[in-house]
C-alpha cells in the first residue's frame, strides 16, 4: 500500500513538473525570466558601481555577498556533518577492535 501511494504521489510531481517545463519560453529567448531589468544593470553599471574590472566578481563579491555567504554556510555545515559522521563510524569500528583482539 505505502508503494503504491509512493507512485501516486511521485506521479504527480512528475505531472507537475513537466507541465512547468512545458510552459517555460524556449532558451534564449528575451522574454525568458533571466532577460529583465537587473541583467541589462549588472552589465551595465557594474564596473562603475563596485570598481571591479569582471562582473561576475562584482556580482558574486558585491551585490550578492550575503546570498554567497549563506551558500557557503550551507556547504560548509554539509560538509562538517559528514566528517563528523565519518568519524563517529571510524571510531565505533576501532572500538569494536579493541573489544574483539
Amino acid at each position: 500500500m505505502k508503494k503504491l501511494l509512493t507512485l501516486i504521489v511521485l506521479g504527480g510531481l512528475l505531472l507537475v513538473l513537466l507541465s512547468s517545463i512545458a510552459e517555460l519560453p524556449p532558451m534564449g529567448e528575451e522574454k525568458g525570466p533571466a532577460y529583465n531589468e537587473i541583467a541589462h544593470y549588472y552589465v551595465e553599471e557594474s564596473a562603475e558601481d563596485t570598481g571591479a574590472k569582471n562582473i561576475i566578481a562584482a556580482i558574486i563579491t558585491d551585490y550578492r555577498a550575503f546570498d554567497t555567504l549563506g551558500e557557503t554556510t550551507v556547504l560548509f555545515t554539509g560538509i562538517a556533518a559528514v566528517i563528523s559522521l565519518l568519524g563517529v563510524s571510524h571510531q565505533k569500528k576501532e572500538g569494536e577492535d579493541q573489544h574483539h583482539g
